[in-house]
Parts: structure tokens; sequence; C-alpha cells
């Protein structure tokens, strides 16, 4: 097989759905195959099935930003307009509300990351300087 030049690497196309689905599906986004985490958010530094360099991708704090505005207009605006979370006690409503906004975080949140890296990878960002 042909090893390809850094040039040619660089050249090719790079769809910004491919990165966003492969990244959502917690996959390298560039081949599609290797675990993009070695944990619940921690990315695994090179893909084990292309070797392609993950860890050029800073996330950092992208996919917490894009989690609290997915889940505070898809979940919590509309919960507001319930009358029961207005009528209700505070000790009831509170308590589930939480618990209902965390698990729905918590599960959400590796899934945008995921979409974030896809999407860099797309875009192919500048290297980091530190």
């Amino acid at each position: 097989m042909e090893r390809m030049s850094q040039a040619q690497i660089d050249a090719e196309p790079r769809p910004f759905m491919t990165g966003l689905s492969r990244g959502l599906k917690h996959r390298c986004p560039n081949c599609g195959e290797g675990r993009l985490y070695k944990g619940y958010l921690k990315v695994e530094p090179t893909c084990s099935a292309c070797g392609h360099d993950l860890s050029a991708y800073r996330a950092d704090d992208g996919p917490a930003y894009f989690t609290i505005l997915l889940i505070g207009h898809l979940l919590i605006a509309p919960l507001l307009l319930f009358p029961v979370v207005w009528e209700a006690s505070p000790w009831i409503v509170v308590p589930a509300s939480l618990t209902m906004l965390t698990t729905v975080v918590l599960a959400t949140l590796p899934r945008i990351k995921g979409a974030f890296i896809g999407g860099l990878w797309s875009i192919r960002p500048a290297p980091a300087h530190g």
C-alpha cells in the first residue's frame, strides 16, 4: 500500500457531516472505526485503527457550551410553560427537575463533544501553540 504525503493528506476533503456523524457515534472522525474516548470524556491520543492524532483537536469549553445551549432551549424553556412547575411545591419540583436535567446533560455531553471534535476534524484547525 502506498503511503500518502502530508500534502496529499491535507488536500483530502473532509466533509463536515461525516465528521459530525462519526463523532456522535464516539468514533474517530478520520476513519470512523477507532474509539474516540478512553473514558467518559477523555479523548484517545491517537486512533487505534488509523493512527490519526486525535490529541490535536482541542475541544475545551465548546462542548459544555453547546450542551447547555441545547438542553436549555429544548428542555428548560418548554418545562417552564407547564403550570405544574409553578403550582407544585419547590421541594418536589427542584429535585425532580435537577435529577432529570443532570441525567440528560451527562448522557448528551459525550455525544456533543464527539460531534464537536468531528467538526474540528473537518475544518482542520491550526495547531495550538503553547
